[in-house]
């Protein structure tokens, strides 16, 4: 299974950042481009353990996942529930250690394509366009660590 992974150093500390990465709406939006409408499910108002979300890429592709682990302030895990008909499984992680200069973060995924038959190649090109929307994602996250507007959403909450 290609595993796909970038990371950044954000100049906050592990809870903001943390906070950051699990806003949504508006203030998500603001940095993250990858999305253009994200939303909890089953009647959840926050992220947890077992909450499911519905997102939309930018591109169109929707897909519904499960948050596997969160644990505040130093990661939190998904996996796709369904999503795009080429993606067999998706699995992704969001990691953040305190370093002496902020917080490292460390963003994750892991994926398979289907059909197998197009495997191969699907996954070729999948490990070469995730690695790009990842680090694209990443700048943008790491925007919105320095965003004074991110900020004040995150300590309003």
């Amino acid at each position: 299974m290609p595993v796909v992974s970038a990371e950044a150093i954000v100049p906050v500390d592990p809870a903001t950042a943390f906070a950051v990465s699990q806003t949504t709406g508006v203030v998500r939006r603001r940095w993250d481009r990858f999305i253009s409408a994200q939303h909890f499910l089953d009647g959840a108002d926050d992220a947890a353990k077992g909450v499911r979300t519905f997102t939309r890429q930018r591109l169109g592709f929707a897909m519904v996942s499960r948050y596997v682990s969160y644990a505040p302030p130093t990661n939190v895990g998904m996996v796709m529930e369904r999503g795009p008909w080429f993606f067999e499984k998706l699995g992704g992680g969001w990691r953040f250690t305190e370093v002496p200069e902020g917080t490292l973060a460390v963003w994750k995924y892991n994926f398979s394509c289907r059909p197998a038959w197009l495997a191969p190649i699907a996954e070729w090109i999948g490990v070469r366009m995730l690695a790009f929307e990842i680090r694209r994602r990443l700048a943008g996250f790491v925007r919105g660590c320095s965003d004074p507007v991110v900020l004040a959403a995150i300590r309003e909450r």
